[in-house]
C-alpha cells in the first residue's frame, strides 16, 4: 500500500523534521478548509481529546458534532496556519482564520494549537488558544475561493499577522 492509501496511518509521521512538520500543517490547514467534518475527523485518532475554547471534544463523533456546529456558525471561512514549533511527535502552530456571522459581520480569530500525534501520524491530542477580533469586510486579507489557500497565496508572516 502505499502512504496515502494506508488505512489508519496518516503520513507524514513522527519523529517530525522541520519539512515534514510544515507538511503536517499544511495538510491541516488544507482540510479544515475543505468544512468537511468527516474529512478532518480522519486526521485524529478515534479517542481524541482537544480543548478548543470553552469546549472539550473526545473522540472523533464529538469533534465531527462540533465542527458541523462551528461551520454553521462561521460562515465563509478560510484559514492559514504556519509552524510555530515542533520535536519529535508535537508540532506548534499559530493560525488566523476569516469568516462571518449571519447577519455579515466579518472576524479574524487569531490563536494557537498544540498537538501531540501517535505513531501511526494521528492526533491524539489537540490544544487551542482562539480570540475573535471583529473586522471591517475591507480589512480583509483572506480572498481566495472556497477551499484549500492556493499555494501562492502569502502566509500568516507575508501578511503581517
Amino acid at each position: 500500500m502505499t502512504e496515502t492509501t494506508q488505512p489508519g496511518v496518516r503520513h507524514p509521521l513522527p519523529p517530525f523534521t522541520r519539512e515534514t512538520a510544515v507538511r503536517k500543517a499544511r495538510m491541516a490547514e488544507d482540510a479544515w478548509n475543505s468544512r468537511d467534518p468527516e474529512r478532518v475527523s480522519l486526521a485524529y485518532t478515534q479517542d481524541s481529546g482537544w480543548r478548543n475554547r470553552a469546549e472539550f471534544p473526545a473522540g472523533r463523533a464529538e469533534i465531527v458534532a462540533f465542527l458541523q456546529r462551528k461551520w454553521a456558525r462561521e460562515l465563509d471561512y478560510r484559514l492559514i496556519k504556519e509552524l510555530w514549533a515542533f520535536a519529535e511527535n508535537r508540532i506548534a502552530v499559530r493560525f488566523a482564520y476569516e469568516w462571518r456571522d449571519d447577519a455579515g459581520n466579518w472576524f479574524r480569530s487569531h490563536g494557537n494549537e498544540n498537538w501531540e500525534f501517535d505513531e501511526h501520524g494521528l492526533m491524539r491530542l489537540r490544544f487551542a488558544s482562539i480570540n475573535d477580533q471583529p473586522i471591517r469586510d475591507a480589512d480583509r486579507k483572506f480572498h481566495w475561493p472556497q477551499g484549500p489557500r492556493p499555494a501562492d497565496h502569502p502566509g500568516l508572516s507575508d501578511l503581517g499577522l
